[in-house]
């Protein structure tokens, strides 16, 4: 059963406890909430949750695929799934799923167990080969540090390529700014 929408209220909130002043950027979450639909379901317009992972190498670089669908350098990240426990789990399905690297090979950043680092709202344009809408993603990323040594093997269907980027040259502005204020990564 995918995540429910108490699930991603009581996460959304634990977040906003965190970041308080984006209340007002989570709007099109609380109106999907609010809503008859599940708001974890893909289908779900104008807006629905995503999950990405968000994950730093012992050099506290940032793991970037190369999405073939957008043409973007982004995190590993997608929709939800029926298996899925919670929203962290999504994000480690998909980690695993485009970049081959196992939840094992991940630990989240202390504090960051069950809270994300971040949660965007971003447009995505209407599909007309699937039939989809233009609708919003409201993506939980959430930050592990690798653990281990895994090189990322990389699911082609979706995915054409990685990089580790400096975490000042991460593709997400406020993922950016976000890691900027963690103590580590600030003396970096």
């Amino acid at each position: 059963m995918p995540p429910s929408p108490h699930h991603i209220r009581a996460t959304a909130e634990a977040y906003l406890y965190r970041y308080p002043g984006e209340q007002q950027f989570l709007a099109p979450l609380f109106t999907a909430l609010a809503g008859t639909k599940d708001p974890a379901h893909r289908k779900t317009f104008p807006a629905h949750v995503t999950c990405s992972a968000i994950v730093l190498d012992a050099a506290d670089r940032v793991l970037h695929i190369h999405h073939n669908a957008t043409g973007k350098s982004l995190a590993p990240g997608g929709h939800s799934e029926p298996g899925d426990q919670d929203l962290v789990h999504v994000a480690l399905r998909e980690l695993f799923e485009e970049a081959g690297i196992p939840d094992r090979a991940v630990a989240p950043l202390p504090g960051f167990e069950t809270v994300p680092l971040d949660i965007d709202v971003h447009g995505i344009d209407a599909n007309p080969i699937t039939g989809e809408p233009a609708r919003q993603h409201v993506d939980f990323r959430f930050v592990f540090r690798l653990t281990t040594q895994h090189a990322p093997t990389l699911q082609t269907e979706e995915v054409s390529g990685y990089d580790w980027r400096p975490f000042k040259e991460t593709a997400s502005p406020t993922v950016r700014a976000k890691l900027a204020l963690l103590p580590r990564l600030a003396r970096s």
